[in-house]
């Protein structure tokens, strides 16, 4: 496995050691064709065996241009000032294509931006170290000084400076793709979290809706079996309306649940069905809590015009906390008078206020700690929802109040 690793990184040094060291053994013969060209060291030569020895220096340093792209690039270039200071004559231009594969690794591989300073600096030495060493090396073949100057600034530019700017052009469009992929999967990343958020957020409001419409339903029942359960030897008839009661609580409870699964099937078919609770069907619900065995009264302020600027969603959160309220007092303070007071004076706010007196006999807890519902906790929700302000607390009396502020 390590070494199909390899391969990949030998490729590029192999190919450059061929080509270059076969041109350097081609060189001498294809200089005896043109004596006017002559530059080349002879084959077996000492400055030939100096030559092929840097080439091939050059092609291992190849090796680790992907770990440390600088300090190869750096090493390799500087191959034409040693191949020119010892005599190998026009062999140095044999070295360029090493460099040309350093300057192409450093752009491509070198971490950007903090080390854009550094990638400079080393693309300018390395430059300099080309035309130095191509200089150096015209000017020992008998070319005059000025031109073998020039002829060195041309090369190191050559080598350098084109190669680094296709090779940024080729990043560039590289980084841009790779940051479009980033950012897909960030997106889809973020549209899950939604998603998640969505899913979360509408199983929360299910449990509420459940909890609001069994709690109020279950603790009627509750209390009417109760009553039947003393009644049925005493007062045939009265059990027999306390089973009507449940019969009818049992019927709403189901038509509500039948009500909340449509919606959760088909949130259009329940708005356009139009059975969603309202605050005007507050009296309807305090007289079912009436017959279930609740001492309630229904106080009404104001003329109730502001009711219509408030939004069916805050009207359907006021009229399921007025439920929770009315089902907490028959379950925690029984046989206590409660009232319900929706208040519309302010046209800019809408008021309902539920308060019960103490219990008028104490509620037996069979020895167990009492337990924190989720009552108030779902009223809160419900509140929060609709920007309204929810305040819960005991009443100097030993009763229980609960008021919610609604915007109008």
């Amino acid at each position: 496995m390590n070494d199909l690793r390899m391969m990949p990184r030998l490729i590029t040094p192999v190919v450059i050691w061929l080509i270059t060291t076969s041109l350097l053994v081609a060189a001498p013969s294809l200089d005896s064709v043109d004596p006017s060209v002559a530059g080349s060291p002879a084959l077996g030569s000492g400055g030939w065996w100096v030559a092929l020895v840097v080439l091939t220096a050059q092609a291992v340093v190849l090796l680790e241009r992907r770990s440390r792209p600088l300090p190869v690039l750096l090493a390799v270039a500087a191959a034409p000032v040693v191949l020119a200071l010892s005599g190998a004559g026009d062999a140095t231009s044999l070295s360029s294509a090493a460099v040309l594969v350093a300057v192409w690794s450093a752009v491509t591989s070198t971490p950007l931006p903090h080390r854009l300073r550094d990638l400079g600096a080393a693309l300018a030495c390395a430059g300099l170290l080309v035309a130095l060493g191509t200089s150096l090396s015209q000017t020992s073949i008998g070319l005059p000084a000025g031109t073998a100057v020039l002829a060195g600034l041309v090369q190191g530019a050559g080598v350098i400076v084109l190669p680094a700017l296709l090779a940024a052009t080729v990043r560039a469009r590289r980084d841009a793709r790779e940051a479009r992929t980033d950012l897909a999967l960030a997106v889809d990343r973020e549209q899950s979290a939604q998603i998640a958020a969505a899913i979360a957020e509408e199983r929360t409001a299910m449990a509420r809706e459940l909890h609001d419409i069994a709690a109020h339903h279950l603790t009627g029942i509750a209390v009417m079996t109760g009553a039947v359960e003393r009644q049925i030897d005493t007062d045939p008839a009265g059990a027999k309306e306390s089973v009507r009661q449940v019969r009818t609580q049992s019927t709403a409870m189901l038509r509500e649940l039948r009500g909340l699964v449509t919606l959760l099937r088909n949130p259009g078919q329940a708005e356009d069905a139009g059975g969603q609770e309202r605050l005007s069907q507050l009296a309807s619900l305090v007289e079912e809590a009436r017959r279930a065995g609740l001492e309630v009264e229904l106080s009404m302020l104001g003329t109730g015009a502001a009711v219509e600027s408030v939004g069916p969603l805050a009207q359907l959160s006021a009229y399921r906390t007025v439920q929770e309220c009315l089902a907490n007092a028959a379950r925690h303070a029984p046989g206590a008078r409660c009232v319900v007071v929706l208040d519309t004076q302010d046209p800019a706010e809408v008021v309902v206020t539920v308060r019960n007196g103490p219990p008028a006999t104490p509620v037996p807890s069979g020895g167990r700690p009492a337990r924190r519902g989720l009552g108030l906790v779902g009223m809160q929700e419900r509140a929060d929802l609709t920007d309204s302000i929810l305040e819960a607390g005991p009443t100097a009396e030993g009763g229980w109040q609960t008021r919610l502020r609604i915007t109008a």
